[in-house]
Order: structure tokens, then sequence, then C-alpha cells
């Protein structure tokens, strides 16, 4: 693997457990029965679907995200207002998989996903019928022509997710914004709308672990502990949007919806647990960014031992 791909210091051993008494294992197979029910929905209705108006669809969109989330026990609360229609840049933190129903359910839109993603099954062939940007992330050379392919996206009026962290952290820290799919809201002319996403237990509201899909944990792993996790609330805040022109350049772009999506000027995101500063990246400039230091052996007398790759879309 290239070493200017991002990284994060998050491993299922150390961030993904489980909290409380899980599920029972009844339960857990009906959550993901019904999953896969929904799942096996979309697909055959994905090609109809995307022949329908853009109100109507997004409404259905977001319906069945809804329910596929309410179906892993997941419950959604969400802040702030949609908006306008039109073309946007939304950008958000990554934790999981789960994040890409998470936003579906709240904000319609294309992903800009890895191209490994169109390889799971079932949920490969769901991405690409939905309009999924796909990207080579291991080759560098294909940037110019991602971002080209996102700004004609965007200015044909569509709203495009793009996770700028590139790999997933388990939400006790974040990572930098990397800058590239930024140049594409500056060519286009869009705002973009900053998105910042938690899991919560809803007993206490602290945040929930088993939803992190990070390091090498598998999907399947990922499903069966979820869906024997309690009380998940995932909540969505849609912050401010930032209005073209703004920012002229991606640099400043980007670092201000990372602090948008930060909620702070980059203070951490939980006491004691730092977060990574941001370093130019190769997409930016022509060194390599390689992984940093375990953030949580700062909380923690159990350091990560290996970084995380992960990144669904």
């Amino acid at each position: 693997m290239s070493v200017w791909l991002p990284t994060a210091p998050c491993t299922p051993e150390a961030c993904a457990a489980h909290q409380g008494r899980p599920a029972g294992v009844p339960r857990a197979v009906a959550r993901l029965a019904c999953a896969a029910a929904l799942l096996l929905l979309a697909v055959l209705a994905a090609p109809p679907l995307r022949l329908l108006p853009g109100r109507p669809r997004h409404a259905l969109v977001r319906a069945w995200a809804t329910a596929l989330l309410g179906a892993l026990g997941i419950r959604i609360t969400v802040h702030g207002s949609p908006g306008p229609a039109g073309g946007r840049l939304v950008v958000a933190n990554h934790i999981s998989w789960v994040d890409i129903p998470l936003v579906a359910a709240v904000l319609p839109c294309r992903m800009l996903a890895k191209s490994e993603v169109g390889a799971w099954p079932v949920l490969g062939r769901l991405a690409a019928r939905a309009g999924t940007l796909f990207i080579e992330r291991d080759r560098i050379r294909a940037l110019p022509h991602t971002v080209d392919t996102l700004t004609r996206s965007l200015l044909a009026g569509d709203r495009v997710t793009v996770f700028p962290e590139g790999s997933t952290w388990c939400g006790r820290a974040q990572g930098p914004f990397r800058r590239a799919a930024f140049q594409a809201a500056l060519d286009a002319g869009v705002p973009v709308q900053p998105v910042r996403l938690a899991y919560r237990l809803a007993a206490d509201g602290s945040l929930a672990a088993a939803p992190a899909f990070v390091g090498d944990d598998p999907l399947t792993t990922s499903l069966w502990r979820i869906a024997r996790a309690r009380g998940i609330r995932a909540e969505v805040r849609l912050m401010p949007r930032i209005p073209p022109g703004r920012h002229p350049d991606r640099r400043d772009l980007a670092r201000a919806a990372q602090a948008a999506v930060r909620g702070d000027t980059g203070e951490p995101a939980l006491p004691g647990i730092p977060t990574q500063p941001s370093k130019p990246s190769a997409t930016d400039k022509d060194s390599a960014n390689r992984p940093s230091a375990s953030v949580h052996h700062w909380a923690s007398s159990s350091p990560a031992a290996a970084s995380s790759r992960r990144t669904p879309s």
C-alpha cells in the first residue's frame, strides 16, 4: 500500500469493544435478517428509483436508510436543517460504514468511495446503482480525474458526500482533512456543507464504541458487533454551509470545514485525547504523510498497535 494513503491509529481491540450487556443472539440474528431484507429490496428497487424526480426519490431514500439503521437497533437524532436544494459538497468525519446510510437518512446524495467498496457483496452493487463515485486510492495519478469527475457532478446540481479524513477514526479523536476534494467545490462554485457525526449510548450520552469500523476489522465482525449492541443513538449535526467565495483556496476551505465538523478550533475531541495535527499530504505536497503515533495511549495504558486504513467511503 502506498505510504501517502491516509491512516488512523485506531484498532478494533482498542476502540470497538462492546459497552454494557450485549443484546441476545436471537435479537441480533433478527436484526441482521431485517437489514439483509432491506438491502435486497434496495438492490431491486434502485433502477426504477433513479427514474423518479428528485423530491420523491430523496424521500424514499431517507425512509429506507432510516429503516435500515432502525433494523440494526440504531436511532437517529438530527440537529440543523438541510437547507435549499442544489449542488453542494457535503463533508463529514468518518467513523464507520454506518456513516453512509446515516448521511443518506438525513441528506440523500451521491457518495465518493474507494473502488474496493464496489467489490463488496450486495453493498457494492447497491453503491454502484446509487450513483457512487469511486476513487482508486492507491493511484495518486488518478486524483486529478477524480476531482474533475466530482466537479462535473457538483455542476450538474448533485449533492456529493466526501469523508475528507480519508480513513475511519473511532470518534474519540479525528484526523486532518485532506484537501483535494475541496478543489472540486472551488471549481464548481458550490457551497460546502460540514456535517458532524457521532454515535452515543442512549443511557448516558457517552460515545458508543460498537459502530467504529477501524483497523483490520472484518465487515462481518462489525455487523455482528452492531447487531448485538444496545441503545445506540446516531447524532447528525448539520453545520452552517460555507458559501462559495468565502475561502480562496482549498487549504483554507478544508481548514474551515474541519473546524466546523470538530466544533472547535482544534481542541481535543475528548479530554486527554489530542487530535492529530494537520500535515501536508502527498496530494498537496511532494512528500508522503506517514501515520503518526497512536492517540489512544494518551488516555489508555494499552496503545493501539496498528494503523487503521479503513475507508468504506
